[in-house]
């Protein structure tokens, strides 16, 4: 088995949180109340819900996951939502008192009162894996509980499980758009715990994630759903490897093999392909090549940042749906003749591949087209 244990850690935690899960039992035909639909099979050998899901006795499907906030209002709005029969009442924590964005009062004070339980219920699904392979720990670093708190799990879960990878999604904030004016002390504080205690951290910022919406899609009036669903669907390819077959499966902790060259630089940009609504997906072809091409372009990265001013140390190129390695192979030369991407000296072929043979889910309800094909 290859289990993993997912964190969510302070309001944009658990909104990241509540739009992967609802993609998740789309795409492994759970409904919302962990039971299987009555037209999804599961064979025998079929242990691909494992990763992400532990089956109860009842043959209720319940997520290896934990959302922890100090202030109870999101964590009562997951406990009352649609898939409030999906998660165990112990995974769902919550404090009492908020601290104002203020990441020393959540790292010393308040954090410290409620890092114990949090600890607790991890070590429950913990010991409820039988081949645990690490952590995803998604929080934002200019929150304060996400900052504060995050940094205090991360640490604890550094000393518990130090020999088991943590991968960490994080929201940096913005350049220009800003909802307190303490996010750039809280996030410069706690970027050392991401230093020090992850493996693999992603970065995401809901200022390119706007625009990214805004270009593609033609929405002016976006909320935080919206952006959260299109973050979900890049959480979804990185994790589908575990969770699906494929050509060239790609362990999503391969990356720390394959990307960080040295310990403390493994901070990754994502990028996505296709972003593209319903109505444009009828009139376009979106080959290979096509939507490789997309993921380079500066304004498909999910983080305010232009790759003209500098060069990349590794590339990782994760496929999934109708895609065939040589047609791979084929885009990955075409881009190392033309240099259309430039790498260090030290690292002159870092492009590392991996297909998966199981097609984007959309949400019914969402912005994004259904398409055969993504990277």
């Amino acid at each position: 088995m290859m289990e993993c244990i997912s964190i969510y850690i302070g309001l944009a935690g658990i909104q990241v949180g509540n739009a992967c899960w609802e993609l998740y039992c789309l795409e492994h035909g759970i409904q919302p109340d962990g039971q299987i639909r009555s037209d999804k099979t599961v064979d025998g050998g079929d242990d691909t819900f494992n990763t992400f899901f532990s089956e109860t006795g009842a043959g209720k499907y319940v997520p290896r996951a934990v959302f922890v906030d100090l202030e109870p209002t999101i964590i009562d709005e997951v406990r009352t939502g649609t898939y409030r029969q999906l998660f165990h009442p112990e995974q769902l924590i919550s404090g009492k008192e908020d601290a104002a964005n203020n990441i020393a009062r959540r790292y010393y004070t308040i954090g410290k009162e409620i890092v114990d339980l949090c600890l607790d219920r991890i070590r429950k699904l913990a010991d409820n894996c039988t081949g645990l392979q690490g952590f995803l720990v998604f929080n934002a670093v200019g929150g304060g509980t996400g900052s504060g708190l995050g940094s205090l799990l991360l640490e604890c879960l550094f000393v518990d499980y130090g020999k088991k990878s943590n991968l960490g999604f994080t929201v940096y904030p913005s350049p220009q758009v800003s909802t307190s004016v303490l996010e750039p002390y809280n996030s410069v504080l706690s970027t050392h715990s991401l230093l020090e205690h992850t493996d693999v951290a992603v970065l995401l910022d809901n200022e390119a994630i706007y625009d990214i919406y805004r270009r593609s899609l033609d929405i002016e009036r976006l909320t935080y759903t919206n952006l959260n669903r299109l973050v979900s669907q890049v959480i979804s390819s990185l994790t589908a490897s575990l969770r699906f077959d494929g050509a060239l499966n790609m362990d999503v902790f391969e990356f720390q093999t394959n990307l960080v060259s040295y310990p403390r630089i493994h901070f990754m940009l994502p990028s996505y392909a296709p972003v593209i609504s319903a109505e444009k997906a009828y009139h376009e072809q979106l080959f290979v090549a096509e939507i490789t091409n997309n993921t380079f372009e500066p304004s498909s990265i999910m983080a305010k940042y232009d790759p003209c001013h500098g060069k990349y140390m590794a590339c990782c190129l994760m496929y999934r749906g109708d895609v065939v390695p040589k047609d791979v192979n084929t885009v990955v030369a075409t881009i190392k003749t033309k240099r259309t991407i430039q790498f260090v000296d030290w690292c002159p072929s870092g492009f590392k591949c991996g297909i998966n043979y199981q097609p984007p889910t959309v949400v019914s309800e969402g912005d994004l087209a259904k398409v055969q094909r993504a990277v």
